[in-house]
């Protein structure tokens, strides 16, 4: 899937280097904004079809805009300068845009805000396809090649149920290798997509009555059934539970 037919994409540069290579991947985002301070706006193409916003002023000043108005934030700067940037303007992963660095060289893609619930991983991995760069991802499912507690089955309109806590409980039980419940009666089985196999801990059922839950640390739930209070209360912080669309 094209990660570029939904979230509102800025490039942003203040290198000559990075504009190049900004301006190289505009041709292939042609819905994407060229940022660009105005040190370097007199180089700017000027038959671009691609918008362009001029900054004047550092850069810092800017950040709180762009934060509001972009889904995704491609800055071509250092990681440690982007970390400053951003810091003031942090409030949760839920709210946060996807944010990605790309190093003055274009050799690594590297998402640091927003990997899962903001895209931004995934769409690290296409600018990375699209530079003939590396993606450098360090979220844990990620690296481990194990579930995306909190995304699992996005794509397929999967709806996550379940306390946050859970999900941050569940998703360490996930990549430590624990042996993990999944539950499936409901919704497409085209859920993992991964080139690698299924890690071992995960075990598959079909029914929620089959599962021995003293035998696991958590259940992964996919199912229309209503989830009773009882049974919220006896896992805890144990279950997620997902909800897919009537087919």
């Amino acid at each position: 899937m094209n990660p570029m037919t939904a979230p509102q994409v800025a490039l942003v540069a203040i290198t000559k280097h990075g504009l190049a290579h900004a301006l190289a991947l505009l041709p292939l985002l042609p819905e994407a904004h060229l940022v660009v301070t105005e040190k370097f706006a007199p180089v700017v193409p000027p038959a671009l079809p691609n918008t362009v916003k001029i900054l004047s002023g550092a850069l810092s000043g800017h950040m709180a805009d762009l934060f509001s108005c972009y889904d995704q934030l491609v800055l071509f700067i250092s990681l440690g300068a982007v970390v400053r940037l951003m810091a003031p303007h942090l409030k949760s992963k839920d709210e946060d845009p996807g944010v990605v660095v790309i190093d003055d060289a274009a050799r690594y893609v590297i998402p640091v805000l927003s990997g899962h619930v903001g895209g931004a991983n995934a769409f690290a991995l296409y600018l990375a396809e699209l530079l003939g760069a590396e993606a450098v991802l360090t979220t844990a499912s990620d690296v481990g090649k194990t579930l995306p507690v909190d995304i699992l089955g996005r794509e397929l309109g999967w709806r996550v149920e379940a306390p946050k806590i859970n999900i941050t409980r569940v998703s360490a039980h996930v990549v430590n290798g624990e042996p993990i419940a999944f539950v499936q009666e409901a919704g497409s089985r085209q859920w993992w997509t991964r080139p690698t196999p299924l890690p071992s801990n995960i075990h598959l059922f079909d029914e929620f009555e089959q599962v021995d839950l003293n035998a696991f640390k958590a259940v992964l739930w996919v199912t229309r059934r209503e989830i009773s209070a009882p049974v919220w209360e006896r896992l805890k912080e144990r279950l997620v539970v997902y909800r897919p669309p009537l087919e």
